[in-house]
């Protein structure tokens, strides 16, 4: 699979065409958090595919898993 890219509307921003959907990510002990959200250790292996694959586009947004996504999204992608 080869990657493709495009720009994000006027910000001249270069993202891939496909996205990493983040609301399966999470802490699930968190107060109206998913049960099935995946903690971070077991969704390192979904961050480092979507990686090797090219991906860096990453949906998350502040409520999914009371924020926790985001922390968890975060931190994937600084390592």
């Amino acid at each position: 699979m080869t990657m493709e890219y495009t720009r994000l509307g006027s910000t001249g921003l270069r993202v891939s065409r496909l996205a990493l959907g983040c609301m399966s990510y999470g802490d699930p002990t968190a107060p109206d958090a998913h049960p099935w959200s995946l903690r971070e250790d077991e969704a390192q292996p979904f961050f480092r595919q979507a990686v090797e694959l090219g991906f860096t586009f990453w949906d998350t947004a502040n409520v999914y898993q009371r924020g926790t996504s985001g922390e968890i999204v975060g931190r994937a992608i600084t390592r």
